[in-house]
């Protein structure tokens, strides 16, 4: 299904809720895509569980070293730490909206779309988040629904977009659908 797929998993150095970071890569794993961790600095990315410290994983390379042409998707999980941390890097938001200009599929889940408006590529579209992202979608032009999973298909490259963990599976699968397209 996703053979010869490369998805690029964007996270901070720290505060990546970790299952939003390990269930969707063994979906994309599991469907024969290669997954690739990114981020703004080299050597280990720390996971947490909600506020607690969890697993480390190593990056496989860093945002400035890569572009969206290296890559078929692209990942955005959540923890409230990490997109709010990825906003504020340059080459991070860069990379997201490249995704966008190259219509190529980004799923995005829990608080992750907060990178999504800072790169300014929500507007027009439908899509979910954690609840109190809300206002700062709908602020920045989305159209917000209180969905597991939302498939836009409204704009360059299909957007998928999930509340919280709960909604793992149905992301997972949107998800896997949208890079193997």
């Amino acid at each position: 299904m996703l053979n010869d797929k490369t998805i690029a998993f964007l996270v901070a150095p720290e505060g990546v809720e970790q299952v939003e970071l390990t269930e969707p890569w063994q979906a994309v794993r599991q469907a024969g895509g290669t997954p690739r961790l990114i981020s703004t600095r080299p050597g280990e990315i720390q996971a947490f569980h909600h506020l607690d410290r969890a697993d480390r994983f190593p990056v496989d390379a860093t945002v400035d070293e890569v572009s969206a042409a290296d890559f078929d998707g692209l990942v955005l999980p959540g923890g409230v730490a990490n997109p709010d941390i990825l906003r504020t890097v340059p080459d991070a938001v860069r990379f997201v909206k490249d995704f966008f200009e190259a219509g190529k599929p980004v799923a995005s889940i829990c608080h992750g779309p907060w990178i999504l408006v800072e790169a300014d590529v929500v507007r027009g579209r439908t899509v979910t988040s954690w609840p109190s992202l809300k206002t700062d979608l709908r602020n920045a032009g989305a159209r917000w629904e209180d969905r597991e999973v939302v498939v836009c298909t409204s704009g360059p490259g299909t957007l998928i977009t999930s509340r919280m963990p709960d909604d793992l599976k149905a992301f997972d699968q949107a998800a896997v659908d949208a890079f193997a397209e």
